[in-house]
């Protein structure tokens, strides 16, 4: 599979994954449960959301269209597949069941597998792995706000 045609089917998974998330939010960062919360002070203005995971998913894409052009392997496709479960279930998990320690739990497990994708899962194409970074970065901030709703709710 050539690359341009790998990171077109990434991005049509990844934000096909997003539109799903979206949609069993109930309301998400618009509804009563969650606007009522006692939210962290560094908890980002709505837009922010949008933008970042926009980011995010393209430089993932590209990431994995290239990443699987040189190195599909089944432990890669089974990392992949954890990530967008777990990704698209923490929206339904958190916003619409309102289960935040479970949600939590998952966004640990999101955050180990893509830490293993930028440490394990770029052996052979070290300079690629920086596409990951805001992703990293992003799930860092996102479990910090999870756990301050944990903890201060």
């Amino acid at each position: 599979m050539k690359i341009t045609r790998a990171i077109f089917l990434f991005l049509f998974i990844n934000f096909g994954g997003l539109a799903i998330g979206s949609w069993l939010m109930d309301g998400g960062p618009t509804s009563r449960w969650y606007t009522t919360l006692n939210q962290a002070p560094w908890t980002p203005p709505g837009i922010v959301f949008g933008i970042a995971w926009t980011t995010i998913m393209v430089l993932f894409s590209v990431y994995l269209g290239i990443l699987f052009q040189r190195e599909n392997s089944v432990r890669t496709r089974i990392f992949y597949g954890l990530q967008v479960l777990l990704n698209v279930s923490w929206n339904f998990i958190f916003f619409n069941q309102h289960l935040v320690l479970l949600a939590l739990i998952n966004i640990v497990l999101l955050t180990a597998i893509v830490f293993y994708f930028f440490f394990k899962g770029s052996k052979k194409n070290t300079k690629i792995k920086y596409l990951l970074l805001p992703y990293m970065i992003w799930l860092c901030i996102a479990t910090s706000l999870n756990l301050y709703i944990i903890i201060h709710n």
